[in-house]
């Protein structure tokens, strides 16, 4: 069966959701062991699937060694087996499986698969959905152990609500989900935290840039990605410019 990038992103990350499900009911593995385990079996699978189906493509993965290869495609997959290593040892709903895909530098096509959540959801670049009303005071998602300054600073400044989670991608899919209205990080990341989420959250019409508001560009020798916004479009003038006052 052909399938489209999207379709493909899709089926991997839903996928790999439940073969990550299966490794930790199996009950073989606790603690860093599961999470060392779950890691490995996704990554494996999610290589040999996009080698198969997509032979030409480079691969950019955090489970993997980067060769450097990829910087001469201009069809990049960025993966991330599991986001949120820590949340899928304990049991919680808030991690993720991201497979992205990066055309020229950006984030065209992403799948991400929220497999703890309500028995299992994938959120897509192909099947989207406008945002829905807003509530008045604006929820901003963080993390769990080291939320940003500037998030903190912005959620003061716009009468913000924190909301603690998890993973990179369980937060920009709250975004995406209606269930939060701004991320925005700047504790370190890399590109295969953020390009899946990206490309997911540009399709269903939400703002995504640098902290700068610069575009965010994937497939460069550096991996590292350390900042980014996701949030509904009414609210990106005025965080980018909390953001600067902050700095």
């Amino acid at each position: 069966m052909t399938m489209t990038d999207a379709e493909l992103a899709a089926h991997l990350a839903r996928t790999a959701g439940r073969i990550l499900i299966e490794v930790r009911e199996s009950g073989l593995f606790a603690g860093k062991q599961l999470g060392s385990a779950g890691d490995e079996v996704s990554n494996r699978f999610l290589l040999h699937a996009l080698r198969a189906q997509r032979p030409d493509d480079g691969i950019l993965s955090e489970e993997s060694r980067d060769t450097l290869t990829r910087l001469d495609k201009d069809r990049v997959w960025i993966i991330d087996p599991v986001d949120g290593t820590r949340e899928y040892g304990e049991a919680r709903a808030d991690w993720a499986v991201h497979v992205g895909l990066s055309i020229g530098g950006e984030a065209k096509v992403g799948a991400v698969a929220l497999p703890g959540l309500n028995g299992g959801e994938i959120l897509r670049s192909d099947r989207t959905a406008p945002p829905g009303p807003a509530p008045e005071r604006p929820r901003l998602v963080v993390s769990r152990t080291r939320p940003a300054p500037q998030a903190e600073a912005v959620a003061r400044a716009i009468g913000g609500e924190l909301v603690a989670m998890g993973s990179a991608g369980a937060k920009a899919m709250a975004v995406v989900r209606g269930a939060a209205e701004i991320y925005l990080h700047a504790g370190g990341q890399y590109q295969w935290d953020n390009c899946a989420p990206v490309a997911v959250a540009a399709a269903h019409g939400l703002h995504c840039s640098r902290i700068d508001g610069s575009p965010l560009r994937y497939n460069g020798p550096d991996t590292a990605l350390p900042d980014l916004l996701i949030c509904r479009p009414e609210w990106a003038e005025r965080v980018l410019e909390e953001v600067r006052r902050a700095s």
